[in-house]
């Protein structure tokens, strides 16, 4: 779905209102109605409020806190004064008096998308960093390997890169060991203290490696995943879009709903595989999710082959059949300089900087950096035509 287009879910028990607003909805430009089934983020959703107040004011809260709703609006057959204030004072943005009324509710939607339109305007005129989010078709394919040694390759090719790496395994993440590096603070710290965090704020206590990375554990203890939610991840990277140019993220396998926040916020996916069965068929499943979703564009998925060698019994064609999309990268087999990066914590360039393997990831890095002085040129000429 374009990114332009606001998708609405509704929440709405009375049919002949649900129906109103189904009507009115579909027939909106720019306006994009969610079907049943799962509930899954959204930009709009219009919630019913009936006689349990409380509990549906509550719900508003969990919307909004989760991040599973951008906006909301309320409809309800009830107009008093103390719904409205309550609402209002609830982060309602519209209140919609059943019976619907056609005019009202497109006035409503059209306020909604130029105030979107205007809060996009701004935000691209701010430096908007590019996030890679990487993840696993099945565990111990790499994740990690591929998210740290790409992290290092952007922060070395051309002109000084600002390169951020986030490790997203929900406890105990290994990127610390990877590159031998200990911190007092990982993201779970972060996001208890979400309200404070600004460029200088996380540039305190990110973890600065020698190669140029700056790091972001994942917690230590299960203190920080009881804090964070999808909002506060969302406005943690929307943070780091404009402090870095890079936002790499080792995402391991997890598809829950932080996980799912960030597949939405990304520019790129990069599914690590291996050419054996169980993987292919994880990526199989995985491919199929994201399209149930909406989310991420098939463009921004790459199939990254990691431990790929010729000999495989498995070739790149039938792996490509199988999954039903093209493989966009392979990473040589090197057993013995991959496990002596890890054991050292050190990078793939450390260790050895002539291997295929190295010389692989710097490759890798580069499509990335050309891709983004694309994107900067083409905004640099659109700003001075437009002028």
């Amino acid at each position: 779905m374009p990114q332009d287009v606001i998708s609405v879910r509704l929440k709405v028990q009375n049919q002949t209102a649900h129906e109103e607003l189904k009507t009115v909805i579909s027939s909106a430009k720019g306006f994009h109605l969610q079907n049943g089934g799962p509930s899954k983020h959204c930009n709009l959703l219009i919630l019913e409020i009936g006689e349990d107040v409380e509990r549906e004011l509550q719900m508003i809260h969990d919307f909004h806190t989760s991040g599973a709703a951008d906006s909301i609006f309320v409809t309800s057959p009830r107009f008093e004064s103390d719904l409205l204030i309550q609402v209002l004072r609830a982060g309602v943005k519209e209140f919609l008096a059943q019976p619907i009324r056609k005019e009202e509710l497109l006035s409503a939607l059209v306020k909604l998308r130029e105030r979107n339109a205007s809060l996009a305007g701004i935000a691209e005129n701010k430096k908007r960093g590019k996030i890679i989010h990487v993840i696993g078709g099945k565990g111990g394919v790499g994740t990690t390997t591929v998210a740290v040694n790409l992290s290092a390759m952007l922060t070395e090719l051309g002109s000084p890169r600002s390169v951020v790496l986030i490790d997203m395994n929900l406890l105990f993440g290994e990127i610390p060991i990877f590159l031998d590096l200990k911190s007092d603070f990982d993201w779970g710290e972060v996001v208890k203290n979400i309200s404070r965090v600004d460029a200088t704020f996380l540039k305190s206590i990110l973890v600065d490696h020698p190669s140029g990375i700056c790091v972001l554990p994942s917690p230590t203890t299960l203190d920080g995943m009881n804090v964070a939610t999808p909002k506060i991840i969302a406005s943690l990277l929307d943070v780091m879009k404009e402090t870095f140019d890079f936002i790499v993220i080792d995402g391991g396998q997890s598809l829950g709903d932080i996980s799912l926040k960030i597949l939405e916020m990304s520019d790129a996916v990069l599914v690590v595989s291996i050419l054996n069965l169980p993987c292919l068929s994880n990526v199989k499943r995985l491919l199929w999710t994201f399209q149930k979703l909406g989310y991420p564009q098939k463009e921004h998925v790459k199939i990254v082959m990691n431990r790929y060698h010729k000999k495989s019994l498995i070739s790149l064609s039938e792996a490509e059949q199988s999954i039903g999309q093209e493989i966009f990268w392979q990473i040589p087999n090197d057993f013995q300089t991959t496990m002596s990066a890890i054991n050292q914590g050190k990078l793939l360039s450390s260790v050895d900087t002539g291997a295929d393997i190295s010389k692989n990831f710097r490759t890798l890095a580069s499509s990335f950096v050309k891709r983004e002085e694309q994107d900067r040129e083409k905004k640099g000429f659109l700003s001075r035509w437009i002028s």
